[in-house]
């Protein structure tokens, strides 16, 4: 018996990089997982095959939450799946460095619909599905937040917001007893931070020369601390912002 048997998980974004190793994560503790992809049809099937034959239990739904119209879809074909929602992962995300010159009403509206509106109405369209007992929700954000380096400046204000989201939601969903945290990585090797050229850069050498525990780090360091905080382990946390990064802050 994992310690999320007979509980209901939903990641968004969970087709690659951290969204995956976090649906792969919940499962193997148990949960039943929803994997949520916007365009990465094949990745999410990847995924729930990996579940699966592990002996967990997966589906992949197709939706976008940056478009309100799909967020309705994606709650409803997980209760209809498994009848509840007991853990929200809010890990959809989009990362697309500028800097001043290069910011366009598109890009801010880009990110800050993904990053934060659609993490807004995904939790209140989930909120509803939670059993009496609650819940977890667990928000993705970054160390960007606080670290603020430079030609980030919509991508970290995106985080920002979802860190003071966390903290309001933590004290409007208490009484429903749904806890509200945030995993916020540093710098992580992922498809994306990859193909942006992140990793084996200049860049990924600062970040690991100011990282005390001197790497960079694996979607599974981000994966186990949102299980902590989906588990019972975290039955008197919420409102928390805990930095997963190796000591980078």
């Amino acid at each position: 018996m994992g310690k999320l048997s007979g509980k209901v998980a939903l990641v968004t974004g969970a087709s690659k990089g951290i969204g995956a190793a976090i649906a792969e994560d919940l499962a193997a503790n148990g949960a039943s997982v929803v994997v949520n992809y916007a365009s990465s049809k094949a990745g999410a099937d990847a995924v729930v095959e990996k579940i699966t034959k592990a002996g967990g239990k997966a589906i992949a739904v197709g939706a976008n939450v940056a478009n309100p119209e799909e967020i309705g879809k994606l709650i409803d074909e997980t209760v209809k799946a498994y009848g509840k929602i007991d853990v929200l992962v809010n890990n959809a995300g989009i990362f697309d460095p500028a800097p001043l010159e290069a910011i366009t009403p598109e890009h801010f509206h880009n990110h800050f619909n993904l990053n934060v509106l659609g993490l807004l109405l995904t939790t209140q369209a989930a909120v509803p599905h939670f059993p009496a007992e609650g819940g977890s929700i667990v928000n993705i954000s970054s160390v960007v937040a606080t670290l603020a380096p430079a030609a980030l400046s919509v991508y970290n204000a995106t985080k920002g917001a979802v860190d003071t989201i966390t903290l309001t939601l933590s004290k409007e969903l208490g009484p429903k007893k749904i806890r509200v945290n945030s995993v916020s990585p540093g710098m992580v090797v992922t498809e994306g931070a990859i193909s942006k050229g992140f990793i084996g850069s200049p860049f990924e050498a600062k970040a690991v020369e100011e990282t005390p525990l001197g790497r960079v780090g694996q979607p599974d360091d981000i994966a186990a601390a949102t299980t902590f905080f989906a588990t019972d382990d975290a039955r008197w946390v919420t409102g928390q912002i805990v930095k997963v990064s190796g000591g980078a802050r």
